[in-house]
């Protein structure tokens, strides 16, 4: 018998469309940032996103590091930053030199809680901190309340950089991830709904921000035929054979999210009804993507824990993996300042995150829930 192949939690989605767009640009020997293919990468990104400006970069991570650089942060300055997410994006605060202060998620949307938000202000201002920024996230593929946010802030008169990296296709009333803020950064790693293998883009309605943005990640050169510099920039430009994939991509955009969301839906349909079994909501107005399909499991209901599940699930090959632990109780940031309403902390305890790759058969899930029922099953 064949043992059944590896299902991975996000593994990337290609075919003969991105295998075409790589080769092409190759033989057109555009295989650095140079050329036109990243430039039509941008342009294709920001007409799918109703952005009116977008810049390449290589990762997510490097797209918000830029967008922070242009606030020229400086110790004693503080940015705020959700607790719940990954450490990409906080690092890039802390490589800027301010500190991050962390708010807890909403149970609404697992995202920054706009309710908490002007108590991290207060908080700064107690430690005698400036804050220079807000930088929320749009979790697992659902946006953030980025009217509420931007509310609190605009009266605080900072602006609001939005990690929309694990967002792409998601909207919030009819409207992309990202808007509503200054500028929003978007990753197209491997496991994400669109990939390029490694790659970013920070967008952006306005013009000046990322014409600097894109001069800062080419090095800060200036135009001249030598070169030269008056300020020290990154060498973060996407690479051509990388944006050609992303091109591929771009196109069946609106066919990943919804084979997601269907991936999430059967999941709900089969285990949905095992007492002390949960999924991550989708807020009012919302289109979350479900980039990945998240499960939460009562320990007050159910003896099985998200460790136990998730051991019996590697136990058949299948990869799953914790929510994202949050970052107040992350080593390396044990002294922050944090505005705790302990939600990120529960749902660390009780989340799971399940296999949501878009290449994903029926029978892959199906695969998936019967492990997952079997270890449920008292």
């Amino acid at each position: 018998m064949t043992q059944a192949a590896r299902i991975p939690l996000s593994a990337p989605d290609m075919g003969a469309a991105e295998r075409a767009r790589l080769l092409r640009t190759f033989d057109d020997g555009w295989v650095s940032s140079a050329g036109p293919v990243v430039e039509a990468f941008e342009r294709a990104f920001a007409e799918a996103t109703g952005f009116a400006h977008a810049t390449a970069m290589s990762s997510g991570t490097a797209a918000l590091q830029v967008a922070l650089t242009m606030l020229d942060l400086r110790p004693g300055d503080a940015v705020i930053c959700p607790t719940l997410t990954f450490i990409g994006g906080v690092s890039p605060v802390v490589h800027a030199g301010a500190r991050p202060i962390f708010v807890d998620c909403a149970a609404s949307d697992w995202n920054l809680n706009p309710v908490l938000l002007e108590q991290a202000f207060d908080r700064a201002g107690a430690e005698g901190l400036t804050v220079r920024a807000v930088v929320p996230a749009d979790l697992y593929g659902q946006c953030c309340d980025i009217a509420a946010i931007r509310a609190v802030a605009d009266a605080h008169g900072v602006p609001v950089i939005l990690d929309s990296a694990e967002a792409v296709g998601a909207t919030f009333n009819g409207r992309h991830a990202g808007h509503g803020a200054q500028a929003a950064a978007f990753s197209f790693n491997g496991n994400k709904i669109i990939t390029t293998g490694g790659g970013g883009m920070l967008a952006s309605d306005d013009a000046d921000l990322i014409a600097r943005a894109r001069n800062l990640a080419a090095a800060a050169r200036l135009p001249a035929v030598h070169y030269e510099h008056a300020e020290v920039g990154f060498n973060y430009r996407m690479l051509s054979l990388a944006a050609a994939v992303g091109l591929a991509q771009l196109e069946t955009l609106e066919a990943r999210v919804a084979r997601r969301r269907a991936i999430f839906a059967r999941y709900q349909d089969r285990l949905g009804s095992h007492d002390g079994v949960a999924f991550a909501p989708e807020a009012p107005g919302r289109r979350h993507t479900r980039w990945l399909t998240v499960m939460l499991l009562d320990p007050e209901i159910t003896t099985v824990s998200p460790e136990h599940l998730r051991l019996a699930l590697e136990a058949a090959d299948i990869e799953a993996r914790p929510v994202w632990k949050p970052m107040h109780l992350q080593p390396v940031f044990r002294d922050a300042l944090m505005i705790n309403d302990r939600v990120a902390e529960v749902l660390f305890a009780t989340g799971l995150c399940l296999p949501s790759g878009s290449g994903l058969t029926d029978a892959d899930i199906d695969r998936v829930c019967d492990v997952m029922e079997a270890t449920l099953r008292p």
